[in-house]
């Protein structure tokens, strides 16, 4: 891996106030996704092993804005715990970042940008862990705290994956963060305050409770009911070893409440793809199938689990890889299909549609090229048909395909223009020797297309040179 020294070490320290253009608006928009509130969604884009500040794997988050014309790069900020008013200061392999989430915590109609800072060590104490809250407002994001109350009594990587929804229906916004030190799960009830003060600390110890320890988590309305559900995703026991699975925690007046297993996997997203008003599971699981792997598939696959009024619909699973009739491509070993999954309709019909990264897979001659698939959600539900493919080599994407640019490691599906179609944004965290780039493809009501297609680095919105893996993580 390459290293450079860091440069522009002013805009680290003073991105927060500085550099984004000042701008007014009436009011929040109350946008999801939307941190400055002027109606159109932003983009959070991690950098998680760049040096800043002399520590290799400090690490930053770039925030760039959404226009009339899409994301553009001249309306930027760049963030990281040398910036005036973050919380902590950059520690080697801190990898700042490297867990987003958004979501309106304080209720004021702007979105916040939650970073899960699991790394973070704790002074003398042995703890490791914060989950700091970079708080939109109008003109952008210019205050962080850390949450500082009330706290789990032992906190090891605290934030190793973080989630938003109204999981209790009072109509606030609440954090869960997973906890490797029991209990795993941690939900911290809003309205949370800039003080970084949760109204209630509630801790579930998952293992406990359902035999499968908290890994990832991802939040949705799997019932369709008003109330956000959280679907936990870790390892369970079974004879001679241990393999992936996944579990329901349906929302309710009185909290999370554990439900019923689903497949399980390293990626998930709960979008309605058969719009019947519930959202559906969707899971990745980018191994080979194996006994510890049931989930997997030649290449990898993904298992759509649909939602119910109760739960679960009785519907048994689809899963989808790319030997499926529709999907582009042929399977192949290691290809890692389901890497990476979003959610978003791309054509404007009214059905949710999943982008999903097939890391490692070879393009042309390229090893570890890497690519996207996008589904198309249906009135049947998630299928291959209509299925297409895109990569480095598509007509109109910047570049060419190369060996080990990992394009597809992270997917976004959004709608930063407001046209009523969601973009496609692509990370390859390998791009240029592991310094990273994200692409920006358009859609409109035949889909994506490489037309006009766009990208950008961490120096084009004026991160530092070197490795970074800028687009390893996206959050929107």
């Amino acid at each position: 891996m390459r290293t450079r020294s860091l440069l522009l070490a002013a805009a680290l320290a003073t991105g927060l106030l500085t550099a984004l253009p000042a701008t007014s608006v009436a009011a929040p928009s109350g946008l999801s996704g939307d941190f400055n509130g002027d109606g159109y969604r932003d983009l959070a884009i991690a950098a998680p092993i760049a040096k800043v500040s002399g520590k290799k794997g400090a690490g930053y988050v770039a925030v760039v804005y959404g226009t009339a014309q899409g994301l553009t790069t001249a309306k930027r900020q760049i963030i990281s715990q040398a910036t005036a008013g973050v919380p902590g200061s950059p520690q080697s392999s801190g990898y700042f970042g490297d867990r987003l989430t958004t979501g309106d915590l304080d209720g004021d109609g702007y979105t916040d940008l939650i970073v899960g800072a699991h790394g973070r060590s704790l002074g003398s104490s042995g703890d490791s862990g914060a989950l700091t809250v970079l708080w939109g407002g109008a003109g952008g994001i210019k205050t962080a705290t850390d949450i500082t109350s009330p706290l789990p009594e032992n906190r090891n990587e605290l934030g190793w994956s973080v989630a938003t929804g109204d999981f209790d229906g009072d109509g606030d916004t609440d954090l869960a963060a997973a906890n490797i030190a029991f209990p795993e799960l941690n939900i911290f009830e809003g309205p949370i305050s800039r003080t970084g003060k949760a109204t209630k600390l509630v801790g579930i110890d998952t293992y406990e409770q359902t035999g499968i320890n908290t890994d990832k988590i991802v939040a949705g309305d799997v019932t369709g009911d008003g109330t956000t559900d959280l679907l936990v995703m870790g390892q369970q026991e079974i004879k001679d070893g241990y393999r992936t699975r996944g579990v329901l925690y349906k929302g309710s007046a009185s909290g999370l409440k554990a439900g019923p297993k689903v497949a399980g996997g390293y990626a998930a997203v709960i979008a309605d793809v058969n719009k019947d008003g519930r959202g559906d599971i969707v899971t990745g699981n980018f191994m080979e199938k194996s006994t510890d792997e049931p989930n997997g598939g030649l290449g990898g696959a993904i298992t759509v689990t649909y939602g119910s009024a109760t739960g679960l619909s009785a519907r048994t699973p689809v899963r989808i890889g790319q030997d499926t009739a529709g999907v582009p491509g042929t399977a192949t070993k290691n290809d890692a299909f389901g890497w990476s999954l979003s959610a978003g309709d791309v054509n404007g019909d009214g059905h949710t549609d999943i982008a999903v990264g097939v890391l490692n897979k070879t393009v042309g001659s390229k090893k570890h090229a890497g690519a996207v698939v996008v589904l198309r959600g249906s009135k049947s539900g998630l299928t291959g048909s209509g299925a297409k493919s895109y990569s480095q080599n598509t007509a109109g994407v910047p570049g060419a395909a190369e060996a080990y640019d990992y394009f597809g490691a992270a997917v976004r599906l959004t709608d930063s223009n407001g046209d009523g179609f969601a973009e496609l944004v692509a990370g390859a965290y390998g791009e240029n020797s592991s310094d990273g780039a994200v692409w920006t493809l358009k859609s409109g009501t035949s889909g994506i297309t490489g037309t006009g297609a766009k990208s950008f680095n961490g120096e084009t919105v004026g991160g530092p040179s070197g490795d970074a893996y800028f687009g390893d993580v996206l959050a929107g």
